[in-house]
């Protein structure tokens, strides 16, 4: 009988879950040229996995479109999900598989407060 055991270790990993249409297909391409990112096509998504932060620059992406703009709700259309601590700015989507790197985006601190 095998075993169960759980696994805290983390990843270092974040990613997102992208609707497999023609929009979800263009971001997934702009970000298969992104250094440790890895895109998984599978019949009705796209995975987009990253080590450490993953970057959706909008403008990038609306270039490779052939539009004008892109944005948050158009990012939000195509994504069903993500893992990570995600950071939503006027330019760009940042997704963190630790969140202590989104501490300066999220307006918090990493002191230890009332010590030990």
């Amino acid at each position: 009988m095998t075993e169960f055991r759980a696994d805290h270790t983390p990843s270092g990993q974040a990613g997102v879950t992208l609707m497999n249409n023609q929009v979800g297909s263009v971001v997934a391409h702009v970000m298969s040229d992104k250094k440790d990112v890895t895109i998984r096509n599978l019949p009705s998504m796209i995975r987009v996995d990253g080590i450490g932060k993953i970057d959706f620059d909008f403008q990038e992406i609306a270039d490779a479109l052939g539009v004008n703009d892109f944005g948050q709700d158009d990012f939000e259309e195509i994504m069903s999900t993500h893992y990570g601590r995600m950071v939503v700015l006027d330019d760009r989507v940042l997704v963190f598989a630790n969140p202590e790197d989104a501490a300066e985006y999220l307006g918090f601190d990493l002191e230890v407060v009332g010590g030990v």
